[in-house]
């Protein structure tokens, strides 16, 4: 499987699965509880694991640089879907959802659209940094495990 095909299916299933458990808490009535956001780092490490085990799995390649880089790509492109899909939801269908998230105290203040693309990018780029470094802490030592079997 080539890497691009990895970074973009996982990229999209964390897009997915992001947007769907936002419509879950939409349903339920706890779309503005901001603690609900922290969740999202769970989607976004499991999708970044994910696509470093199916490059190492398909493509045997145990690099730890080259499955970082595909970690943090992929995260940073679910990243863009996400806030593409944020920015729609808010321009579309529910303008008053960029006044729940003003009050929210992780955005706080009283911020334009443009200002919060830049919040959420700057906190999903940190969520996926974060995470792909987190993920590539059990797979540094992969390529010395499979040389021993």
């Amino acid at each position: 499987m080539k890497i691009t095909q990895i970074i973009i299916k996982y990229s999209i299933i964390i897009t997915l699965l992001i947007g769907g458990f936002f419509l879950l808490s939409k349903l339920l009535g706890v779309h503005d509880n901001p603690y609900l956001r922290f969740l999202n780092l769970i989607f976004v490490v499991v999708g970044i694991r994910q696509a470093i085990k199916t490059n190492i799995e398909f493509n045997h390649d145990t690099n730890y640089i080259a499955n970082l880089g595909i970690g943090l790509q992929t995260g940073a492109a679910a990243v863009i879907f996400s806030i593409i899909g944020v920015i729609g939801y808010i321009e579309f269908i529910n303008p008053e959802f960029l006044l729940t998230m003003n009050k929210s105290f992780l955005i706080g203040g009283n911020l334009s659209l443009a200002e919060v693309f830049i919040t959420l990018l700057i906190e999903g780029m940190a969520s996926s940094f974060i995470g792909s470094f987190i993920v590539m802490q059990f797979y540094k030592n992969h390529d010395k495990v499979l040389a021993s079997l």
